[in-house]
């Protein structure tokens, strides 16, 4: 109820101080020899005026172009409540009150215009363009990124400990004198130097060791 109250009341006292500034327009635009329709037609065009300026100020945010268009219509409403308590003689009307009473039409008009077909920057105008990068570049820096990895891969090969050599089997003198008789004997027989295959076979040892042994007797 006390929200209710008080909206109401701020709207009595909205549609008072119109009614008021409404009505002193219409006084000074009548003392200034606008008379019939004329001296209503002022009234609405400042406070149309102040309307579009504020609106524009709400919606679009705040502009050089909307300030200006709001102090001059809210110069005029209150230039001409000023001028009716009695700071002008309304009877003989200065030569200057004439002269922006017959001029005001244009104004306003000029006013209501460009608020009203101003384009408003978007958000996209006002940020910076950025340019992409040529791929060209990009292409390039990867080939540079890529033989960096190659040189310094090229740098630690050396670095690496190499493999130790496998150690060498152990084979005792009388089992090579054993093989020695092996190898004549097969020599003898077929012509033909034995081969590992058949020295580990006769001798009956592992690969390795029959290896070592054939090397012993080349």
């Amino acid at each position: 109820m006390t929200s209710k109250l008080r909206v109401d009341a701020v709207l009595v006292q909205a549609l008072i101080a119109g009614a008021l500034s409404f009505a002193h327009l219409h006084d000074l635009a009548a003392a200034a020899g606008q008379t019939g329709w004329k001296a209503w037609a002022y009234p609405i065009s400042v406070d149309l005026l102040l309307v579009a300026a504020w609106r524009r100020l709400r919606s679009d945010g705040s502009s050089r172009l909307a300030w200006c268009w709001f102090l001059v219509s809210l110069f005029a409403s209150l230039g001409a409540n000023v001028a009716t308590a009695g700071f002008l003689d309304l009877a003989h009307p200065p030569g200057w009150l004439r002269f922006g009473i017959a001029g005001w039409p244009a104004v306003a008009f000029l006013g209501g215009t460009l608020l009203a077909h101003s384009p408003v920057p978007t958000a996209s105008e006002t940020r910076p363009m950025v340019e992409p990068e040529p791929t060209e570049r990009v292409s390039t820096e990867a080939e540079h990124a890529t033989q960096a990895e190659t040189d310094v891969v090229a740098e630690l090969e050396p670095t690496r400990p190499a493999l130790a050599a496998a150690p060498a089997v152990p084979v005792p003198a009388a089992l090579v004198e054993h093989a020695r008789k092996l190898a004549n004997d097969h020599h003898a027989r077929t012509g033909q130097p034995i081969d590992t295959d058949t020295l580990r076979t006769r001798l009956g040892v592992p690969a390795p060791m029959a290896d070592a042994i054939a090397a012993q007797l080349a």
